[in-house]
């Protein structure tokens, strides 16, 4: 049997001993009654998707500014590609796909409007008060910003969707306690809930993780071939995409060009995914966790791409880096969109009574910390849209 065999565990088999399971949480840091009818996991998932912030990701960029088109990614479409994947890898390793899925899906929950762009903007004008990070602000969204419930702020998610959350890229510290060199909204946090953050995630968190990898390398060169950013003819030198272009190709002659696209990506997609799930396979033979906490204490992550894959993947960013995310088109927007965010904390911060009355109770004044961290939650919550419409109506 094949790594990558031995990897798809099928749907019908029973619950991989490392997985996380929803009866053994470590339960939510507000207890409440457990539902009769769902999992904790698929109830934090069906939180995340009746959240404010959920909703607002339909107009959110994810390259390209809402108005450039309505076939492009948003934070909302990508974040459900990621879903997608990402339950995909969790049935073929027997894995929790409810607790993926909220990871999924809550992601990207904390960026600001005109992505990337929008978050430096944002991060430079809080640089006096702490700065900003997406990943903080989601963890900041899920435990208070969300206030909703009559008991709790936030959704009150259980430890395994927030640990997922905080720390789905790796470890924030060295060692257990360490604060140095964290997001402020996360160190916030952890005078309530320790996530050790000195561990790996679960399991489901690194297939997460890997899942918007996968999601976002391959849609974005979808949207960068639908915006004209490049060609097909520019990609054949590409290691990975280049050849699967070419393959497609040859067997379908004189395919139509948005067919030869969609057929070459979804099977970019699909090399992807095997080459997890076969990594995957060979990590998880050769350390046998017993449990989702084993994973956690391993010195690296279970979840990868082969150092096959790795090299191919790492030359695919670059390309995309160079040839869409620097792209003069994309940066006459990202310009933009730096200075709407720039000149919005600006006035925000220095005259409070712009934000909303139910925003301003705990503010400090003018150019005080506490206002400048409300105006920047206010401002990261804005759509690229309502961001562009409180611009004009503040500061032109």
């Amino acid at each position: 049997m094949t790594a990558l065999e031995a990897a798809r565990i099928t749907a019908s088999a029973s619950r991989a001993r490392y997985a996380s399971d929803p009866a053994g949480t470590r339960g939510r840091l507000f207890p409440e009654p457990e539902s009769p009818t769902r999992s904790a996991y698929q109830r934090d998932r069906d939180r995340i998707i009746h959240s404010a912030a959920f909703r607002r990701l339909k107009y959110k960029t994810q390259v390209f500014v809402y108005h450039e088109g309505d076939n492009y990614r948003t934070r909302l479409t990508h974040s459900l590609e990621v879903a997608q994947v990402a339950r995909s890898l969790c049935r073929c390793l027997g894995l929790d796909e409810d607790l993926a899925e909220a990871l999924a899906l809550a992601h990207d929950l904390g960026h600001t409007p005109f992505g990337h762009a929008g978050e430096e903007a944002l991060n430079e004008s809080m640089r006096a008060f702490g700065g900003f990070d997406h990943n903080g602000q989601t963890l900041r969204i899920l435990t208070k910003l969300e206030a909703h419930y009559a008991e709790f702020d936030g959704l009150n998610l259980t430890w395994e969707t927030l640990e997922g959350i905080a720390k789905h890229n790796g470890p924030l510290v060295h060692h257990k306690g360490d604060t140095y060199g964290l997001p402020w909204a996360v160190s916030e946090y952890l005078a309530e809930q320790d996530l050790e953050l000195h561990t790996w995630p679960g399991p489901e968190a690194q297939v997460a993780a890997l899942a918007d990898d996968i999601a976002y390398h391959s849609h974005d060169l979808d949207d960068g071939l639908r915006a004209g950013l490049f060609t097909v003819a520019d990609l054949a030198s590409v290691p990975l995409i280049g050849p699967i272009f070419g393959e497609v190709a040859r067997r379908y002659p004189g395919l139509q060009t948005t067919r030869l696209i969609h057929e070459s990506i979804r099977r970019l997609i699909d090399q992807f995914v095997n080459d997890v799930l076969a990594e995957t396979g060979r990590r998880l033979a050769a350390t046998s966790p017993r449990s989702a906490d084993a994973i956690r204490a391993l010195d690296r992550p279970v979840v990868a791409f082969s150092s096959v894959m790795a090299p191919d993947n790492q030359a695919l960013r670059a390309f995309l880096y160079e040839r869409m995310y620097r792209h003069e088109r994309v940066k006459r927007m990202t310009d933009r969109a730096r200075r709407v965010v720039r000149e919005l904390f600006e006035v925000m911060l220095a005259e409070p009574r712009h934000l909303p009355e139910d925003w301003r109770a705990g503010a400090d004044g003018a150019g005080g910390t506490a206002t400048a961290r409300l105006v920047a939650d206010y401002i990261a919550g804005m759509t690229d849209r309502f961001a562009l419409d409180e611009h004009r109506r503040l500061c032109i």
